[in-house]
């Protein structure tokens, strides 16, 4: 079932200025990973904010469950999609992790009952249900993150968007996360969206959209993506050095079953093929 569509989508922040998105058109099944990437300015996060309705195209449709947004029906959009920013403290209103959680409830009018076993569920999901009356600005990058994703969960959407949610965490706090992530999709069955520049999120993705000056130029599967260099070159983005030694160990003679997404799969492929010889 298609859970999102682009439908000729234009976008522009000023009448003066150029357009951030041209002529999007687009399709998003209920229940799959999307990864979206692309140079600073590309119009990644304009498109998670148009799904969000915090934005209103000039031109074109966005349809959620095959229903369009508009000014009318945003609050219930906003009831099925629900949105990580890349800040979490953007998003913290309440004194404890426990305010945090409430507020969208609260806002919802949701029982008082249903409030606490929501509270208590989404925080156990994302492993912070010791911290119920801890303050959140005293909490680590990593744990807040996992806060705001509780936070967003707790409402119950259909459709969870992560905007560069892991951007600002060292390596293990992003481990985290992305594990954190992967657990409440298969708990849950989100349709998620995910723009990073985190290769561990493009691969773990179902699917990667590749915008350039605010056109979709790619959508194909990530192992498919990283089986090439020249496409990440020419839309100004850097390929990772697993792909970059990959495809020269390829120039070499090496024949791998399927291309590395990651050094641990480039190892693993290596040691395979070096057994077989």
């Amino acid at each position: 079932m298609t859970k999102i569509e682009f439908r000729d989508v234009y976008f522009r922040y000023n009448e003066d200025e150029n357009w951030v998105l041209r002529n999007i058109n687009l399709s998003i099944n209920a229940d799959e990973s999307i990864a979206i990437i692309g140079h600073n300015g590309s119009g990644k996060s304009t498109i998670a904010k148009l799904i969000n309705g915090l934005l209103i195209p000039q031109a074109g449709d966005i349809l959620i469950d095959g229903e369009k947004i508009t000014e009318r029906n945003l609050w219930e959009v906003r009831r099925k999609v629900g949105m990580v920013f890349q800040n979490p403290e953007n998003q913290f209103v309440g004194t404890t992790v426990m305010d945090d959680v409430a507020f969208g409830l609260e806002n919802r009018g949701i029982p008082r009952d249903e409030m606490v076993h929501r509270i208590d569920e989404s925080l156990r999901e994302v492993g912070m249900q010791d911290f119920f009356l801890h303050e959140a600005h005293h909490l680590s990058g990593g744990q807040k993150q996992r806060v705001a994703i509780a936070s967003v969960m707790a409402v119950q959407p259909e459709v969870l968007i992560l905007d560069e949610a892991t951007s600002m965490l060292d390596p293990l706090g992003r481990r985290e996360i992305i594990q954190t992530i992967q657990h409440v999709r298969q708990q849950h069955g989100f349709t998620i969206l995910t723009i990073t520049h985190d290769l561990d999120e493009i691969s773990s993705s179902d699917r990667l959209l590749v915008l350039q000056n605010g056109k979709l130029v790619i959508d194909t599967k990530p192992r498919d993506w990283f089986a090439q260099t020249e496409d990440w070159e020419s839309l100004g983005l850097i390929a990772p050095f697993t792909t970059k030694l990959a495809n020269i160990l390829k120039d070499h003679g090496y024949r791998f079953p399927s291309h590395p997404l990651n050094h641990e799969e480039l190892i693993e492929a290596i040691w395979t093929y070096n057994l077989k010889e």
